[in-house]
């Protein structure tokens, strides 16, 4: 939704072009929300959502820890506020030199899924805590996050394993159950593979010590979805039945339900076309898509709510496509987008639910238009 706040910042500083504007007051409504849903559970916030210094700053003073992709989200947040030991540098593909470079500004704390990382992180980063991602099937996410990421719960243990060898802190195992996760049992799931890899290795005397659940939970689009509080309570059950009264130290990884309901993305109607005389189907042709931040929109996996200024009156379906000259870059085709049918070229809409992985999806220059503008209210 947009707030009062942001609706007052596109009538008062009327920006050009598209624009996201992200309300500062949701993330921090969201950040309380997440710890009370899960009091004992760090939060390492997902910088790769959305890296505005602002948005890093406001978390860091909250006492959030941070989630990180490369040395340059590690340097944003260290830059935001927050100390070394509060950052994770969670990509389980890292070159060599950038481990070192982690390790040198303080980071102690890896993500790995294979032995072969695990020998980077011991040659560069001596002594480091490293945690093993395990393989999920993704099942309930509108994200799914395929096999790029992670490995069995049997190779987990010989990495983990292989770490120890190497006088690496085993610490623990990770995963992820999917982007826009909706099914509140996933994370039992996930759970219990986790608590096999913790119990076959402590019969071998290594004792694993936490559980990073990574991130998953959900914002609104055009479906309802359950409050942080509900996932609290189906991770806590899930915790206490796989691992009873002895529960790890968990870590949670929220991006997207952290900041994607704090941002609105203000755009213009370019053109209205159709494509035969007879088609039925209206052509909606936006000043921003998919290399405008709109990636999200791939495979139709992401369907943002839009707000037009003819809300209300008779709609019917459009093909809702961006500006470039590129083929791919068609929104919602294979399902249509209902629209007003007063809707006019020059109408400014907003694409709700844009705070995360819009601005970071932006190409630099496609086709010459500049990356997404972005403003932190």
């Amino acid at each position: 939704m947009a707030t009062q706040r942001i609706l007052d910042f596109l009538a008062t500083r009327r920006p050009s072009g598209p624009c996201l504007v992200v309300d500062l007051d949701v993330v921090r409504d969201n950040f309380r929300a997440f710890e009370k849903a899960l009091p004992d559970s760090k939060i390492y916030y997902a910088v790769k959502a959305n890296p505005a210094p602002e948005i890093l700053r406001l978390l860091a003073a909250m006492g959030s820890s941070f989630d990180t992709a490369s040395v340059a989200e590690v340097e944003m947040a260290m830059d935001a506020g927050a100390p070394a030991d509060r950052i994770s540098f969670g990509n389980t593909i890292k070159k060599e030199r950038d481990i070192a470079r982690a390790y040198q500004l303080g980071i102690r704390l890896f993500a790995v899924d294979c032995v072969e990382e695990v020998e980077k992180i011991a040659r560069v980063a001596p002594g480091a805590r490293v945690f093993c991602r395990v393989l999920t099937d993704g099942e309930g996410a509108e994200w799914p996050l395929s096999r790029k990421f992670g490995c069995v719960p049997a190779m987990a243990v010989d990495v983990l394993r292989h770490a120890k060898g190497l006088g690496l802190d085993a610490y623990g195992v990770s995963f992820h159950v999917g982007s826009q996760q909706t099914d509140l049992t996933a994370w039992d799931r996930a759970l219990a593979d986790a608590k096999v890899v913790f119990a076959t290795l402590a019969e071998e005397g290594i004792v694993l010590k936490m559980v990073n659940m990574g991130g998953g939970f959900p914002t609104r689009y055009l479906r309802d979805v359950p409050a942080a509080q509900a996932y609290g309570q189906a991770i806590f059950s899930a915790l206490r039945k796989h691992f009873g009264n002895a529960l790890p130290e968990t870590i949670i990884e929220p991006g997207r339900g952290m900041v994607g309901n704090a941002g609105v993305i203000k755009s213009e109607v370019v053109l209205i076309s159709k494509k035969a005389a007879n088609d039925n189907v209206r052509w909606v042709f936006l000043d921003i898509g998919k290399f405008g931040g709109l990636a999200e929109t791939m495979d139709e996996a992401i369907r943002y709510p839009i707000v037009t200024p003819h809300d209300g009156t008779e709609t019917a379906p459009c093909v809702l496509a961006g500006p470039t000259c590129d083929s791919a870059d068609v929104m919602y085709e294979k399902t249509p987008y209902p629209l007003p049918l007063s809707l006019t070229i020059g109408d400014e809409v907003l694409i709700e639910g844009t705070g995360a992985y819009t601005t970071t999806y932006s190409a630099v220059a496609f086709n010459g238009f500049e990356p997404l503008r972005s403003y932190v209210i």
